[in-house]
């Protein structure tokens, strides 16, 4: 089995590309399309759950969206910084996987970590091409970047009609029932998360297929100008 995927998306933490893209995920691996996720953190420093459960609920979220791959860098959850070695962490994984495009979370957001997992991604897309730069393995060069949207949006460049595949980012998203479902008592303490945060995300996919009358949708942003034939 080759290692190669067609899509390589990158998360700070497991859970994030499901929040963001689970529908764009699930509908292209429905065709045929080969699809992983590279999690840099085991999100060790989240509030409830520990790292064996998220572990688990990564890889049940996995196959409910019918991934190729998973990987985790284990690199220390908010201790996301532009190191080298880091960089060059992801820049392995993407010489390794060989993505046609890849994926990492918008540029803004309310959580530092994934702002700062969208700046080391950039820098390893840049530098996976580049031959002379880890010469033990070979040079990628990455057809498209685009970024998906976690906690904050804005009208984005490119959307997807996710509608037919919306029942499958829900149950995606429901794996991590640490993260988002109320289980008062025991070491267990309230967030963001846990009040509403699924509700949210699904309003913000509604809102968003309103805009070209389909039902649900996710978006995603290009620094790049989107080209496509008009006809």
């Amino acid at each position: 089995m080759t290692d190669t995927l067609d899509f390589l998306i990158f998360g700070a933490h497991p859970d994030d590309a499901e929040i963001g893209m689970g529908g764009t995920i699930a509908k292209h691996a429905a065709a045929g399309y080969r699809i992983g996720i590279c999690d840099l953190t085991l999100a060790e420093m989240s509030s409830n759950g520990t790292v064996d459960t998220r572990q688990a609920e990564a890889e049940e979220a996995s196959r409910i969206m019918g991934l190729s791959a998973r990987s985790n860098l284990k690199l220390p959850d908010r201790g996301l910084t532009l190191r080298s070695d880091f960089i060059d962490r992801i820049v392995a994984e993407i010489r390794l996987r060989k993505p046609r495009v890849v994926f990492a979370p918008y540029w803004e957001d309310r959580h530092p970590d994934h702002i700062a997992c969208s700046k080391l991604v950039q820098e390893a897309v840049f530098n996976a091409k580049l031959r002379r730069y880890m010469p033990e393995l070979p040079a990628h060069q990455v057809a498209e970047t685009y970024f998906y949207f976690i906690n904050d949006t804005i009208d984005p460049d490119v959307m997807v009609d996710v509608t037919a595949y919306y029942d499958t980012k829900r149950l995606a998203l429901q794996a991590y029932r640490t993260q988002f479902t109320a289980a008062p008592g025991g070491d267990y303490v309230s967030t963001p998360l846990n009040q509403g945060y699924m509700e949210r995300v699904e309003a913000r996919d509604l809102l968003l297929g309103q805009k070209r009358s389909v039902l649900y949708a996710e978006g995603f942003m290009s620094k790049l100008p989107y080209m496509t034939e008009l006809l």
